[in-house]
């Protein structure tokens, strides 16, 4: 009976711990985004698109932002849903005019860093302007758009007063190293240190960052990556199902609507969600002790999944010989 008791009071306990830990403090703090200026980088396409697409039919206003294509996304969006969005052509990777670009479109309550380049290759035998690009388009523009975007977002109006988001995409890449990606997951896994460091500095203006972590999707993108990735990226990849751009948005949106940190789009991501938590921060108080407790049972399957990868690798080797 005594243990029985210490069964139930140990969790219970535990429970009560976080909820005085956890931190930012658990609230229901959502995000709406109706009638709410949605700025969506990488809008043209792929997953930005799909985002776009879904916050257009919620009734958001919507802006887009993206190297080309944007014209095009516009008529789409409209055709398929009867609203108009704002179109910003513009490249991440220059402050100025992203800066120019954020300002035309006035002040943001989400914004949404969704643009990405992804080529698979070892590093050996990558190039350093490839390297470069992932890096400068990825990470680099991510901040180019923050800092754009923050002093307008922070600003006090009347009538303003609930509360704003800041989004990245990163990827499951960003959550653990994959084979011919280690300038990508350099990048994606920079995204994870910007956001928790940047929630940290603007939490008290009531700004939460989501930070995104799609599998691979379904996007043009995917199509043209599939077509020169190392062998052994492929096998790897092998174990995850690719998700439609959609199913990614609809998740994304989700996550950012409810105020999440650590945004998992799959089954698959919240395990990793889980493994990966480390620093993050964590609002919620159950998701807290799912963390706590399934972190030694998740190193274990982490490490059963790194000896499936490493025995790939191996014989995929062998084979070339």
């Amino acid at each position: 009976m005594g243990f029985l008791l210490l069964l139930f009071l140990i969790p219970i306990s535990l429970l009560i711990f976080l909820a005085v830990i956890v931190r930012p403090k658990p609230s229901t703090t959502t995000i709406p985004i109706k009638n709410r200026h949605v700025f969506i980088t990488g809008g043209s396409s792929g997953i930005g698109l799909a985002m776009a697409h879904q916050a257009a039919l919620a009734g958001a206003q919507v802006s887009i932002l993206a190297r080309d294509k944007i014209q095009e996304a516009k008529d789409w969006i409209k055709l398929a849903t009867g609203c108009d969005v704002a179109v910003y052509e513009a490249d991440v990777r220059d402050y100025d005019a992203v800066s120019r670009a954020v300002n035309d479109a006035g002040p943001i309550d989400v914004l949404i860093c969704n643009q990405g380049l992804f080529f698979a290759r070892e590093l050996e035998r990558q190039s350093l302007e490839e390297i470069k690009s992932m890096i400068d388009v990825n990470l680099l523009g991510t901040f180019h758009l923050i800092k754009a975007a923050l002093p307008g977002m922070k600003e006090k109006r009347a009538g303003r007063s609930t509360p704003r988001c800041i989004a990245l995409t990163s990827s499951q890449a960003g959550q653990m190293g994959i084979y011919g990606y280690a300038a990508y997951c350099a990048s994606k896994f920079g995204l994870r240190g910007m956001a928790e460091a940047l929630q940290q500095e603007i939490i008290q203006d009531d700004i939460h960052v989501s930070l995104i972590f799609p599998p691979d999707t379904e996007t043009p993108g995917l199509v043209e990556d599939k077509k020169r990735r190392p062998p052994i990226t492929g096998a790897i990849a092998a174990f995850s199902t690719p998700m439609k751009a959609e199913e990614v948005a609809k998740k994304a949106l989700n996550g950012i609507q409810c105020g999440v940190f650590n945004v998992h789009c799959n089954l698959e991501g919240f395990f990793m969600s889980i493994i990966a938590a480390g620093f993050s921060p964590q609002r919620s108080v159950l998701m807290a002790f799912i963390e706590v407790i399934g972190a030694s049972m998740g190193r274990i399957i982490a490490l059963g999944f790194q000896f499936i990868f490493y025995q790939s690798i191996t014989k995929l080797h062998a084979r070339k010989k």
